[in-house]
């Protein structure tokens, strides 16, 4: 099997879940946060919602320069309701879903690297990035959101098992 179709197979997996936390994001919350330190939630679920693109910038560019000397930090588009957060989302995982299916195991093993004012963070292989810099980072983010979701008495859904509000097993 190639890499290719790990990660496909694996984006196909994630998505509707990743969906069912998404469509749960309350609005009118996004500057709330549960610890001054903390990210606000419409930042969040933003980044969640736009993680999957990632692949694609992954697989189609050689380098991402977070912070580039002289030009303007990265940030996501902000999404003001649960619509445009939900068709932020169903974009990007088109975009990564296009990007897997256009790409090569051997491209997979060439370098990717990221930057911050133009200095080199990290140059991995780019099946090395994929999962650790967008798949297990947005696992983590989305765990982090449905705590959110928690402290907001919203219900948290079942992603791999069952959660406190949903017991799809029982």
């Amino acid at each position: 099997m190639e890499m290719t179709e790990l990660f496909l197979g694996e984006l196909e997996r994630e998505a509707p879940l990743t969906r069912r936390v998404l469509e749960r994001v309350p609005e009118g919350r996004n500057d709330w946060k549960p610890h001054p330190k903390s990210m606000p939630l419409g930042y969040l679920a933003t980044l969640v919602a736009t993680m999957p693109s990632w692949i694609a910038m992954m697989v189609t560019q050689n380098e991402l320069d977070f912070n580039p000397p002289g030009g303007k930090r990265y940030s996501p588009p902000q999404a003001n309701t649960n619509r445009e957060l939900l068709q932020s989302f169903d974009q990007s995982v088109a975009k990564a879903r296009d990007a897997l299916q256009s790409t090569t195991d051997e491209h997979l093993l060439t370098n990717w690297r990221f930057l911050t004012g133009g200095r080199v963070i990290s140059e991995e292989p780019r099946h090395i990035v994929l999962r650790g810099g967008v798949l297990n980072h947005l696992a983590h983010h989305r765990g982090q959101l449905t705590v959110y979701l928690r402290l907001n008495d919203v219900p948290v859904p079942s992603i791999y098992g069952p959660s406190a509000d949903e017991r799809p097993f029982d």
